[in-house]
């Protein structure tokens, strides 16, 4: 049974701490508080509930880890544990803890999150440094780069800030979702090189581009109520539901890139989901791209497909 806040915590197998999350008070101690805190994440199925027990803790009462090392013995004042104890209600519930602080880092940039946006993931990096390999002896040109499904923005941040002379376009259907983009762009210091559109797709873009890239939503309909409860009851449905078969969105961007990709140089790299590969390839393939290639992330899995269009 789920542990609440102000329920007791038995036998922390770590060592001494709080028995009792009611027991978070002013003056409570830091160490007390961080142990009390992974307790509850502990009991709740919280993955790396120590990391995040930490996280939470520095978060509200303003802290480093360098703070919590140096001083464990020090008080939180009430302000600070009052703010503890919200924050550490909502990620027992398995709220993600990049939608509690209302950020997430993501190629070393940090970039506002929201309910209207899928929670960036590391694996998505995986698409970033493909294609800034892929664009590497062109790096200071005056690249035209288009995100389709732009979402918070992570992508076409990380790509404009490693590609100096580049200018970019994100469409997203989500107005709700373009502000976000438009407001971590800004953050990030290069709102002035890029354009978001709300739209579906590429149907209100034109031109030829250099790049262009996408994560789109991959998950068939009937897994979605399987996803872990951080996925299902926080992203977004539109950033996640990829139809019966998981693959709507490839059929609906093919045609879109053997259409704006500039011909003989231009470029493209989609995230996929796991077993998607073949299928995602044999759908651009019939739109006429080429140079079809496979990218894997760092654990080994078919994470991008890379390739080119066919004038």
């Amino acid at each position: 049974m789920p542990v609440r806040l102000g329920q007791e915590v038995q036998a922390l197998p770590w060592g001494a701490g709080l028995t009792e999350l009611g027991g978070l008070h002013a003056g409570v101690r830091r160490d007390e508080a961080l142990a009390a805190v992974r307790g509850l994440l502990d009991q709740n199925g919280v993955d790396g509930a120590a990391l995040d027990a930490r996280l939470l803790v520095c978060a509200a009462a303003h802290l480093t880890a360098v703070d919590l090392i140096r001083a464990p013995e020090a008080a939180l004042d009430a302000a600070s544990v009052d703010r503890l104890r919200a924050f550490a209600s909502r990620r027992a519930a398995r709220e993600p803890l990049s939608r509690i602080l209302g950020k997430r880092e993501f190629w070393s940039l940090s970039l506002a999150v929201s309910p209207a946006v899928l929670d960036p993931r590391d694996d998505t990096e995986t698409l970033v440094a493909a294609a800034l390999e892929a664009f590497a002896s062109r790096r200071n040109e005056p690249l035209r780069i288009l995100d389709l499904g732009i979402g918070s923005g992570a992508i076409l941040c990380a790509l404009l800030k490693e590609l100096p002379g580049a200018i970019g376009i994100g469409v997203d259907i989500s107005a709700e979702a373009a502000e976000i983009a438009r407001a971590n762009l800004a953050a990030c210091g290069v709102s002035a090189r890029a354009t978001v559109i709300v739209g579906s797709w590429g149907d209100r873009v034109s031109g030829d581009f250099d790049l262009v890239v996408s994560n789109p939503p991959y998950i068939a309909s009937s897994e979605i109520p399987t996803l872990d409860p951080e996925v299902r009851d926080n992203d977004p449905l539109l950033a996640l539901d990829g139809g019966r078969d998981g693959l709507d969105a490839y059929r609906a961007i093919a045609p879109e890139l053997a259409r704006l990709l500039r011909a003989a140089i231009g470029r493209f790299f989609v995230e996929i989901g796991a077993g998607q590969a073949a299928s995602v390839r044999e759908i651009l393939a019939a739109a006429g791209l080429k140079d079809l290639r496979t990218i894997t992330d760092l654990a080994g899995c078919a994470r991008v497909i890379a390739g080119a269009q066919s004038r």
